[in-house]
Formats: C-alpha cells, structure tokens, sequence
C-alpha cells in the first residue's frame, strides 16, 4: 500500500510541476484542524511529509489560524503548539483577524502566485479550494497523508492551456494596445492587399509562344527536306547519263 501511494503522489506532483511549475522548497499552507488530525493520529508532519511529496518542504501557516487556535482553548492546545512551530505568512488581516479557513483562502487568491499547498482537515474550504486551479490540496485520512488528485478546474484549466485557448483579459487588453501603438493592425491589413494583387504569369501566354516556337521550328525542317529529296533526284539523273554515255 505505502508504495502504490507513493507513486500516486509522484505522478500528481508531477502534474502539478509540469502544467503549474511547482519546484522545491514546497510551501505548505496548514489550518488548526490538519494540526489536531495529525496530532491525534500520531504523524510526525515535518519527516514524512517531504518524503511523500519528493522534495524539501516550507511547512507555514498565518496568524488568523493562530488567533483561532487560541481563542478555542485547551481542547486545541496541542494543535496550537504544532502550529507555532511553523513559519508565519504575512496576511492581509493585521487589524481584523478572520477565520483560519477564509485566511487560506485569500491566501490562494489571484491564480495562487506563491504556489501554496492547502492542508486542512476542513471539507467546506477543500471543496472551495477544489473550485480553483493550480491547487494541491493535503489531507489525512486512515492515519495517513494524502495528496489530493487534480480538481476538475485544474485539469480543465490544462486542457485549454495545451489548446492554445486561454489567455488572460489583461495580457489579451495589452496585446490589443500594443497592435494599436504600433500599427501593427494596418500593417497586416495593407500586405493581405498586397499579396492578392500580386498575380503570376498567365499561362495562356506561355502556351501561344510555344505553339509558335513549334511551328516556327517545322517550317525550316521541311524546306531542309524538300531540297534534300530534289538534291537526291539530280544525282541520280546524272548517274543515268554518264552510264548512258558508256554504253553508247
């Protein structure tokens, strides 16, 4: 079983490189609730997890999931000091701390720049991180770490990206401009024109100044031919009278 899971992890952590350029060290957002599953379950996070997803990792987490975290008392205070334990990433919620999972989620926000995983045992931010692309999503289950198969978005998003189909607004919006800078719009206009006004040699003149080439050529041969055969009659007429002459 541990190696068949193995090879699962690798080839979604091969998805995840290849299409979404994921490389070491890999940064690991973890919430309060992946903390107490592996707290309960006895899984030592910091070993096995980068042996499972094949590389170094960056284990962190925000300071809304810490606020939380303490603010649910003793029932979580053994979650709490694993969490403490990992690097703190700065969020957007200095004066007004939210909820662990909405800190996570506008964490990922804007095609998740930072190449975050998401660790949570929480099924209501899975299925809101699953609604996004380019987000590995880690959980535990049967005392085990998991690594999430590709959402639907993800490989959706690869299938349009391998068609040359999906291009974003603003890269879409400068490329217009730039065209309309540059002139590049006429430009292309203008050598279409060009191009169909081009035309080749007519073919119709070619063959008429072969025909009379060809007839032009006949006519010389067959005055060649004729004073030949006329050359070939004297002949034989002066060879009849010589032979006339000896006889006689």
């Amino acid at each position: 079983m541990k190696v068949t899971r193995q090879k699962h992890a690798k080839k979604i952590m091969g998805f995840y490189k290849h299409n979404f350029h994921f490389r070491e060290p890999f940064q690991v957002l973890l919430d309060g609730t992946f903390c107490q599953a592996a707290l309960r379950n006895k899984i030592q996070i910091r070993e096995q997890l980068p042996g499972y997803l094949g590389g170094a990792v960056q284990f962190c987490t925000t300071r809304c999931v810490l606020k939380e975290l303490e603010s649910l008392g003793k029932a979580l205070y053994g979650a709490k000091l694993i969490a403490q334990r990992f690097e703190v990433r700065n969020c957007s919620h200095h004066k007004d701390p939210v909820s662990g999972s909405v800190c996570l989620l506008s964490m990922i926000e804007e095609g998740n720049p930072h190449h975050f995983f998401i660790a949570t045992q929480d099924q209501d931010l899975a299925n809101k991180v699953k609604k996004k692309a380019g987000i590995p999503l880690l959980f535990i289950i049967q005392n085990t770490m998991v690594l999430d198969k590709p959402s639907p978005k993800s490989l959706a998003f690869v299938q349009k990206l391998q068609m040359n189909q999906l291009v974003p607004e603003h890269q879409k919006q400068s490329i217009v401009e730039l065209k309309e800078k540059e002139g590049l719009v006429k430009q292309e206009g203008e050598k279409r024109r060009k191009r169909k006004r081009a035309g080749g040699p007519n073919p119709l003149s070619c063959l008429k100044k072969k025909k009379k080439k060809t007839q032009e050529g006949q006519e010389p041969s067959a005055e060649k031919k004729k004073r030949r055969k006329r050359k070939r009659i004297r002949v034989k007429a002066e060879a009849v009278q010589s032979v006339q002459n000896e006889e006689e």
